[in-house]
């Protein structure tokens, strides 16, 4: 990761399928054949019963707003250039919460419990990872 950022996510060998399907605009997540629960961020393991059973799943893109904050000052770049931004809380259509951002539509616009759908945009690295994000459904911007 350059010096200085905080924006862009590091890649591992065990990240890579995520961020390939991401660049593919396919949000994946994983599920534990154990307890059968779904969960986001990835893992290596079950966070709810520990099981290391677990397999990449390709989610629906569908979610509802669960939380939402306006960020008026962030100091660390880049996200100076860009502020103000909705940060956000979905939950996604298989269960499990994800933080993200809301992109194409005013923070006055949001409601809890919205249907969203997910997006994809390019990182501050010039594109070379697209970013999960979420517009409202049904907005002819999907």
């Amino acid at each position: 990761m350059p010096e200085g950022r905080f924006d862009l996510p590091e890649i591992d060998a065990f990240t890579r399928r995520y961020w390939d399907a991401a660049a593919e605009g396919r949000l994946l997540i994983r599920r534990c054949r154990g307890c059968g629960v779904a969960h986001h961020y990835p893992r290596e393991f079950c966070p709810h019963c520990w099981s290391d059973a677990v397999d990449w799943e390709e989610a629906s893109g569908r979610a509802t707003l669960y939380t939402w904050s306006v960020v008026h000052r962030n100091d660390l770049p880049p996200f100076a250039d860009r502020v103000p931004y909705t940060a956000a809380v979905v939950t996604l259509a298989e269960g499990p919460r994800m933080m993200t951002e809301i992109v194409d539509c005013a923070a006055s616009d949001l409601r809890v419990g919205m249907e969203l759908r997910v997006a994809f945009r390019a990182g501050a690295d010039g594109g070379a990872r697209l970013i999960p994000v979420f517009r409202v459904a049904g907005t002819g911007v999907e």
